[in-house]
C-alpha cells in the first residue's frame, strides 16, 4: 500500500508541474519496442536475487498540450536463479497494461505508470501467482523521428495463499513509432483572366482578375525539432487572417532545415515542421483542403549554414500563396 501511494504521489506531482504549451509532440502515436535489463525477485522466506529480464511492449500516447496521456500493454519474463537458504531455483513472468504520464520535454519525456498486472513463478515457484498493482517511472529519449530510447524501473508481485513473489525490473529498452506526419502536396489550380464585357461606348472600363504572388514567413524552430515556439503564433495568426480575407486562396507550406545531420533525416524533420504549421492553421479555422505541405530539407538556405544566425534563419516554414485582385483599365475603342 506504502508503495502504491508514492507512485500515485510522483504521478500528481508530475502532472502539477506540467506547463501548457501548444503544438505538436515528438511522442504522440503510436509505438512498439522491446527491452532488457536486470529483475531482482524474493519470495516469502528466500532471499533476493538478480537475473536478466526481457520484455515486449506496445502502446499509444495522446499530446494534451504540454503534458501526455498514454496506455501500453507489457510481456515480461524473468530468467531463472538460485536461492538461498535451501536450493530454490526459480523464474517468473508477467503480463498487464499500464496507463502513462508523461512531461513533454521536446526530445525528452519523464514518466510514471500504473496499471494492473499478472505474475506467475516458475520452477520452484510454480505455484505461485497473481494479479496486483503494477507501477513504474521512466524517462524516454526521441532520437531520430521515430526511434527512441527509454530507461524504466518497474515493480509488482504474484501471491498464493501466504507466499508472495516481488519483482523489481531495471530495463533499458528501444522504441518504435509508427505515426509521422507525411507530406500531401496539392498543385495549384491554373488562374485565368476574365475580363467583364465592355460597356457600349467609346471609351470604357473593364475589371481584369490580376495574379499577385504572396511569401509570408510562417515561423522559426529550434535545432532538431519541429515543434512550434511561442514567437511563431503572432506570425500564424496573420496567416489565418490572410487565409479568411481570401477564401479562394490555396496554401502552399514548406518546411526547411539547415545542413547539420543527413540529408535524409533532415527531409523528415523538415516534412514534420511543414505538418506542425498546417496542424495550427487547421485547428485555428482554416480549411485542411486549402494547405498543402512539402519538405525541403536542407536544399533550400536562405542564410550563411556556417554561423549560427545564418543556421536559425534556415530552420524555418515558408507560406506561398497567389491572391486574385481586381484591376479597372480603359479600353479605347
Amino acid at each position: 500500500m506504502k508503495r502504491s501511494m508514492l507512485f500515485v504521489a510522483l504521478a500528481s506531482a508530475m502532472l502539477g508541474s506540467t506547463a501548457v504549451q501548444a503544438g505538436e509532440s515528438e511522442f504522440d502515436g503510436s509505438w512498439i519496442g522491446g527491452k532488457i535489463g536486470s529483475n531482482r525477485s524474493n519470495v516469502t522466506g528466500v532471499d533476493t536475487r538478480s537475473a536478466t529480464t526481457y520484455g515486449l511492449e506496445g502502446g499509444h500516447n495522446w499530446n494534451m498540450d504540454g503534458f501526455l496521456l498514454g496506455v501500453n500493454g507489457f510481456i515480461d519474463s524473468n530468467s531463472n536463479a538460485a536461492h538461498a537458504p535451501a536450493p530454490f531455483s526459480y523464474g517468473s513472468s508477467a503480463y498487464g497494461i499500464d496507463a502513462k504520464l508523461g512531461i513533454d520535454g521536446g526530445n525528452w519525456m519523464p514518466y510514471a505508470k500504473i496499471g494492473y498486472a499478472r505474475t506467475n513463478g516458475n520452477g520452484a515457484a510454480s505455484n505461485i501467482g497473481g494479479s496486483a498493482a503494477h507501477l513504474g517511472l521512466g524517462i524516454e529519449y526521441k532520437f531520430a523521428p521515430q526511434w527512441s530510447v527509454a530507461g524504466e524501473y518497474t515493480t509488482g508481485s504474484g501471491k498464493n495463499a501466504a507466499s508472495k513473489l516481488n519483482n523489481d525490473n531495471f530495463t533499458i529498452g528501444v522504441n518504435y513509432y509508427f505515426d509521422t506526419p507525411k507530406p500531401v502536396v496539392v498543385p495549384p489550380k491554373e488562374e485565368v483572366k476574365q475580363p467583364t464585357p465592355p460597356a457600349p461606348q467609346a471609351d470604357a472600363w473593364k475589371t481584369l482578375l490580376e495574379e499577385k504572388p504572396v511569401t509570408i514567413d510562417g515561423a522559426n524552430f529550434d535545432t532538431d525539432s519541429a515543434k512550434l515556439r511561442d514567437t511563431a503564433i503572432p506570425r500564424l495568426n496573420e496567416v489565418v487572417s490572410f487565409a479568411s480575407k481570401y477564401p479562394d486562396a490555396h496554401l502552399q507550406v514548406g518546411g526547411h532545415t539547415d545542413s547539420r545531420g543527413s540529408k535524409p533525416y533532415n527531409q523528415k524533420l523538415s516534412e514534420k515542421r511543414a505538418a506542425s504549421v498546417k496542424k495550427y492553421l487547421v485547428n485555428n479555422g482554416v480549411d485542411a483542403a486549402r494547405i498543402s505541405t512539402s519538405g525541403y530539407g536542407m536544399e533550400q538556405p536562405v542564410a550563411d549554414n556556417k554561423t549560427a544566425e545564418g543556421r536559425a534563419q534556415n530552420r524555418r516554414v515558408e507560406i506561398r500563396s497567389v491572391v486574385k485582385e481586381e484591376k479597372r483599365v480603359r479600353v479605347t475603342k
